[in-house]
């Protein structure tokens, strides 16, 4: 089962409103995108590999509700296809770019606060300690 950072209450209460009716999709997919930006982090985990940590803890639900937030933003549904296209129309002219930068399959379009999130926490750049 994968693991899950933040509930649905977490989500409304980080974003000031209420959370959408796909918040357990949406965070389940955030929380694999936190996942894979701590491929190189050390921390203390349950048998369920949850962290047991409170500050780690509450880090890795801020930097889930964060991913949500800014995937909500972007218009993002948490496959990473949003936000690859765009368009600009002038009159009868129409012009189509694509507007994704250039990464390496496996990357993870992480959200700035939840990069900071994790960074302030000392999980980022993989941090041992």
């Amino acid at each position: 089962m994968p693991r899950v950072y933040a509930t649905p209450e977490q989500l409304a209460a980080w974003t000031g409103q209420p959370a959408p009716a796909d918040a357990e999709r949406l965070l389940a997919r955030a929380s694999a995108d936190v996942d894979a930006a701590l491929l190189c982090a050390y921390y203390c985990t349950s048998d369920a590999g949850m962290p047991i940590d409170p500050p780690i803890v509450q880090a890795l639900a801020d930097a889930t509700c964060a991913q949500v937030e800014y995937q909500l933003a972007t218009g993002d549904d948490g496959t990473g296809a949003a936000g690859r296209w765009g368009s600009v129309s002038i009159g009868p002219v129409s012009l189509g770019d694509r507007r994704d930068d250039p990464r390496a399959p496996g990357d993870v379009d992480l959200a700035p606060r939840a990069h900071r999130a994790l960074m302030l926490a000392g999980l980022l750049p993989g941090v041992i300690w």
